[in-house]
């Protein structure tokens, strides 16, 4: 192809072990196997480190420290924004012509340069990100966090307004395109990256329910607490909850249940194994916010996978998932599923539906035919 592109990651995408890792990561990997050069920008925080992978993968990688604020809460600049805010980011991406693909608002301090004026500048949204952090404050108990989370909220949704700048959004969701559509002229929906682009479904039965997350998250936290106050009592099969940082709440309920079992310290290749394993995925969250990955992830691996309305609300998967709107839903659809094999036939209608909408070889030609 003899493309290039510069890609601004505002975290470490290697090892893929979060949502917003793992798009960015397997993006970078579909473009390199389509013959587009990656010249990778990395902040790099809480401990991370430089990969040797990612140069392998890449044109060129470079790497910069997140700077931390003492106090969070000054300026009108959000957090997520200022903290990314590097000059030699700046020095490194006038070095040459390239399009620039800025990923999530977090990496779009210099979107505005007039340094950057005659590039051609795509922005990846991962989320509405004033709706993302309205919800992390909605799920938050602690008081400090709380507070922050209102106040970026705020600074977010009227920074938002940088992504004129762009000369094309490219939201992770239908629902995220219809709200940037409605504000900005030059929107094209682009499908999450995952981690896998085939169908590895183990036909038949597995013998456990699954939920799993990073439960040092909130929302996540207050999902498996969901799910152990009101879906697990009411089964008789066994429960696994796979995620690690588990609060102390969300361990002592787990331990007050004979049929629930919570597994820490895991590695995500061993999350993805008991997604596998499981004979029912629950999928449960009360934020609709972006895609969920874990979703993605559940439907190319797991056998039966139940969703609630928030988790497939407009991202085209709902007919892939059992839909249920309340625990007594939850509970009836895995009931019904518990006793069905899983068949060639149901991985067949998966295969045909993900590789139609969320190919990661897809999205890579998308991208390049904007470059």
């Amino acid at each position: 192809m003899g493309k290039s592109l510069h890609l601004i990651a505002f975290d470490m995408p290697y090892p893929a072990d979060y949502g917003g890792a793992i798009d960015i990561y397997y993006k970078i990997k579909a473009l390199s196997e389509y013959g587009v050069g990656v010249k990778l920008h990395v902040f790099l925080y809480d401990g991370k480190t430089q990969s040797s992978h990612l140069e392998s993968l890449c044109e060129k990688v470079y790497y910069y420290e997140r700077r931390r604020f003492k106090n969070p809460f000054t300026g009108d600049i959000p957090y997520i924004v200022a903290t990314r805010s590097d000059e030699n980011l700046l020095k490194n991406l006038c070095k040459d012509n390239d399009p620039i693909l800025f990923e999530g608002l977090h990496s779009t301090a210099f979107l505005a340069s007039k340094k950057l004026a005659g590039r051609f500048k795509i922005v990846r949204t991962h989320n509405v990100e004033h709706d993302y952090y309205q919800s992390l404050e909605e799920a938050e108990s602690s008081f400090f966090k709380k507070y922050f989370f209102r106040i970026e909220s705020e600074r977010l949704r009227r920074y938002e307004s940088i992504l004129s700048h762009a000369n094309l959004v490219m939201p992770i969701s239908p629902k995220d395109t219809g709200y940037y559509r409605s504000m900005f002229d030059k929107v094209a929906y682009l499908p999450a990256f995952h981690t896998s682009d085939k169908v590895e479904i183990a036909e038949g039965k597995g013998d456990f329910v699954l939920y799993h997350g990073n439960l040092g998250i909130g929302e996540n936290n207050k999902a498996a607490l969901f799910l152990v106050h009101e879906v697990f009592p009411n089964l008789s099969m066994p429960c696994v909850i796979a995620g690690n940082h588990p609060s102390k709440q969300l361990q002592v309920a787990a331990e007050g249940l004979s049929n629930v079992t919570l597994l820490s310290g895991i590695s995500s290749d061993d999350i993805l194994k008991k997604v596998q394993q499981a004979h029912v995925n629950l999928l449960v969250t009360f934020q609709s916010t972006g895609i969920k990955l874990k979703l993605l992830n559940a439907l190319h691996m797991g056998r039966f996978c139940l969703a609630n309305t928030e988790m497939v609300a407009q991202t085209g998967l709902e007919s892939l998932c059992s839909v249920a709107v309340d625990s007594n839903e939850l509970i009836a659809a895995t009931k019904a599923c518990w006793d069905k094999p899983f068949t060639n036939k149901n991985i067949e209608e998966r295969q045909t539906l993900l590789e139609q909408q969320f190919s990661n070889s897809k999205g890579a030609a998308i991208i390049a035919s904007y470059l």
